[in-house]
């Protein structure tokens, strides 16, 4: 396994919670790590990305200024920390590793390598 999510759970309105992906080395090492996320009967969009080199970040309109997204190279992990959950996050927030993304961070296609999804339910 290439990558795998952890983390998700069932929250309440106002609640923070983080995800955690785990990566092999060889693909932490090198390459940016995005979170997505799909909301029931909606496709799959962009949540953040932070870059391998430097760690440059990137956020959605819709998390700014809530979530934050850093690398933890000693455990070769992905954190995604939401604060202030609200209902409409709801949704499975997947990982993804994608080799210099540049500019197009937020199209699925610019991610070769994608984690199994961790569910976020947040409570009204």
């Amino acid at each position: 396994v290439q990558l795998q999510a952890s983390g998700g759970g069932l929250v309440q309105a106002g609640d923070s919670l983080r995800l955690s992906c785990a990566a092999s080395r060889s693909i932490f090492s090198r390459y940016d790590m995005a979170w997505f996320r799909q909301a029931p009967g909606k496709e799959r969009e962009f949540v953040a990305v932070i870059r391998w080199n430097p760690g440059i970040q990137e956020y959605a309109d819709s998390v700014k200024g809530r979530f934050t997204i850093s690398r933890n190279n000693a455990e070769n992990t992905v954190l995604l920390q939401m604060t202030s959950l609200k209902p409409e996050d709801t949704a499975v927030y997947f990982c993804a590793a994608g080799w210099d993304v540049g500019r197009r961070y937020v199209e699925r296609g610019q991610y070769r390598y994608w984690g199994q999804g961790t569910l976020v339910t947040v409570s009204s």
